[in-house]
This record gives structure tokens, sequence and C-alpha cells, in this order.
């Protein structure tokens, strides 16, 4: 791609596609760059350097009057392939707008690789009811608000670190004990083996067969996380009477 180019570089490229494709094509018309008729169909295409919220903005309301928009843009040379790459993928088909990269290295060659086609969103977040019943799942998990939200560099209190300090707490009370034993005291069926065999932060030491004791680094987790050791002390208390 040449390093100066202007919006209007990506206007013949297009214009020569559209016409090869059997196009009536006209630009700057009412403020839309390129506007292409098909059939009785409206294609109205932006033109623009780079992929911006303003440029999205423009083709949502070019909607209002086109059968179909398109942003058209310089092909990126970094950009496929990338999850940045798919998250603007999947931002485009929710907005039903569709892409046009330009070559602009002499070649002029026109792709698109994302069409303009309604969205289905019952389809959308069926695909993604695993990552739902997961999030919900994590939601039920924790006990308490420890987090701040849009934080960066944090530990975060998860429900997997909570399951973690109320085995810790239970190891804490009553000494080096089997995950059934632990379980007997409110902690989740499910996990709390896997968390005492993997032993991710380093929190728990094997005592003997089948038993786990607590570290020294565990014993400072729950100084750290002391409203937890709170909540989960209270918790065994009633687990125990």
């Amino acid at each position: 791609m040449k390093k100066d180019f202007l919006e209007e570089d990506l206007y013949k490229p297009i214009h020569d596609f559209l016409v090869q494709e059997g196009y009536e094509v006209r630009s700057e018309v009412n403020f839309c760059d390129i506007c292409a008729t098909k059939e009785d169909q409206l294609t109205i295409i932006e033109l623009k350097k780079n992929l911006s919220v303003d440029l999205l903005a423009q083709a949502v309301k070019r909607q209002k009057i086109g059968d179909f928009v398109y942003i058209a843009v310089p092909k990126p040379k970094k950009l496929i392939g990338t999850s940045k790459w798919k998250d603007i993928c999947h931002l485009l088909k929710r907005l039903e707008l569709g892409l046009i990269f330009v070559s602009l290295d002499g070649k002029n060659l026109v792709e698109i690789p994302v069409l303009p086609k309604p969205f289905d969103m019952k389809r959308s977040k069926q695909s993604s009811k695993n990552k739902k019943n997961k999030l919900i799942e994590e939601l039920k998990g924790r006990s308490m608000e420890l987090n701040i939200g849009g934080s960066r560099g944090r530990k975060l209190v998860t429900a997997y670190r909570e399951n973690a300090l109320h085995i810790a707490c239970c190891l804490n009370i009553f000494g080096p004990m089997s995950a059934k034993k632990v379980i007997q005291y409110g902690t989740d069926s499910n996990k709390t083996w896997s968390i005492l065999n993997r032993n991710v932060y380093g929190w728990f030491y094997k005592h003997d067969k089948g038993v786990y004791g607590l570290s020294d680094v565990g014993k400072r987790a729950l100084d750290e996380y002391h409203e937890l050791e709170e909540y989960y002390k209270n918790k065994i208390i009633a687990c125990s009477d």
C-alpha cells in the first residue's frame, strides 16, 4: 500500500468492480460517497482511510435509505486473522453492514470479506449459550463484591478463588483434612478435590495420602482476603452446629 493516499484513491477500483458486476454507479450523491443501483436495489458505499466509530455511525445512517450499505477502506496488512479482526467482523455483521477492502499496491484489487445481510440474533445467542451459562455460574459462585470494575493488573476474586479460600479456611480452623471431610463444611462438592489436588495458588500441601494441610502462603491469603475469611468462618461454624 502506498504511504500517502486519499479517500478518492479508493473510488476507481470500487467503481470499476461494480460496473463489471452490472451496477450503474454514481459518486457524491446527496453526501453519499458512492451510490450504485442494480435491479431496483440501492447500494451505498462510504469511503474512508480507516475504520472508525464515526464511519460506522455514518454507515448506519445510510441504512435508512439504502438497501445495502458498505464501508470501504484500504486493506490492512496485519489486522486480518487477529482476534481484533474477528471482533470487527462480528460488529459489522451485527450492524448488518458490508466491508470492502481495496489493495492500494498498484493492483487495486477489491475484496468483500463481509456482506451486508440480516443478523440472526437468536442464532447468535444460541451459539453462545454455554458462555452465558458459565457466566451465570461464575456470578452465583461469588459471595461478595471485592473487585473494582474496569481495573487492570489486580488479582480478581473469582468463584474459583473463593472456593479455594473456603477450603483454606476449613484447613486453618480444623487442621489437615481429606477432601471428603472438607466438603462437609459446605465447600463445593464438585470442585474441592480438584482445587486441593491442582493447588493452583500454592495454598495447600499434602499432609498424608488424601489429606491436605494449609501452607504459609495459604495463611497469608486468608489475611489478604479477611472479609471472605470472616464470611466463610461463619458459614463453617453454621455447618458444624
